[in-house]
């Protein structure tokens, strides 16, 4: 079950100081502080030291902070890896993770450098070899010493190997969106959807958005700020959804109900599996809430 909110995730790029000092102030639920897509390969050095400077210095209260490093294959990533871990954020983002034995190198990677598993594992799902994949990289989250929990998908890359247009509606990724968010909820994941680049386009965003909770995705990337309000009013459970669900919750914890499989609720039919629903709704409710307060 999702026990702290991750509707807004907003990148940000490891070269701009400015930017995450900022990100201290923003109501996203979490940062993904960026060594990858967002630097350029001459200021990955410095962006590295500027990032691992304000990591230490702290300040980003209750937010999860994960950090994207370059990939494993690159010059950058293991000395990435080498200096962030060091820092202890929430989580390493690991980019364009193709495959199981990929899998496997991330983690083992993170066991040398984080033996008492402070760090959570997430992965990029930005390639057709991932979508292929997406069944078996994500039932690598269990066994004995796995770290995944989250998978966050690259919309951007991903379209561009479909070779498919990223318009309204995104139907050339729709079947790679919904094959991800089933292995997901096959194996207990969070996953996000990704980016929506046309920042002045609050309408478009707002529309996917929607999109991306009927696909059933727990959360979206974002790559600006303005997007981060829409996106938590969004992905939040509604209100009069929250107030019914603990009214289910309540009934079947009544004595008279505690043996029923089904119950009568306000004139509607009431099964139990619709009770699970609702502890999960009003858990991700009262996340949100604590996650909001602790800001």
């Amino acid at each position: 079950m999702l026990t702290r909110p991750r509707r807004s995730v907003l990148y940000m790029p490891a070269s701009n100081q400015r930017a995450m000092e900022k990100a201290k102030s923003l109501p996203a639920d979490a940062l993904i502080l960026d060594l990858e897509d967002a630097v350029a390969p001459d200021a990955k050095a410095n962006a590295r030291n500027a990032l691992v400077a304000m990591l230490s210095a702290g300040g980003y209260g209750a937010r999860e902070v994960i950090v994207r490093i370059n990939g494993l294959d690159t010059s950058w990533g293991i000395d990435d890896l080498d200096a962030v871990a060091k820092t202890n954020p929430s989580a390493i983002l690991f980019p364009k993770v193709s495959t199981t034995a990929e899998v496997a190198r991330a983690s083992e990677h993170l066991d040398k450098r984080d033996p008492e598993h402070k760090l959570a594992l997430w992965l990029m799902i930005e390639t057709p070899l991932a979508i292929l994949n997406i069944r078996e990289i994500a039932a690598s989250s269990k066994g004995v010493g796995a770290r995944l929990n989250t998978l966050v998908m690259g919309t951007n890359d991903l379209a561009k190997e479909l070779r498919v247009p990223l318009k309204a509606g995104r139907r050339g990724l729709r079947p790679s969106l919904a094959q991800c968010v089933l292995a997901a909820r096959a194996y207990g994941l969070t996953i996000l959807d990704g980016v929506f680049n046309r920042i002045q386009d609050s309408e478009g965003f707002a529309e996917q958005c929607e999109e991306a909770v009927e696909l059933g995705f727990d959360g979206k990337t974002l790559v600006h700020p303005s997007q981060i309000e829409t996106c938590n009013r969004i992905f939040a459970p509604d209100a009069e959804d929250v107030a019914w669900a603990r009214k289910v919750i309540a009934a079947f914890d009544s004595s008279d109900s505690a043996s029923k499989g089904a119950i009568q609720l306000e004139g509607r039919m009431v099964e139990r599996l619709h009770a699970e629903e609702a502890k999960r709704l009003v858990a991700v409710a009262d996340a949100i809430a604590e996650a909001e307060a602790a800001r």
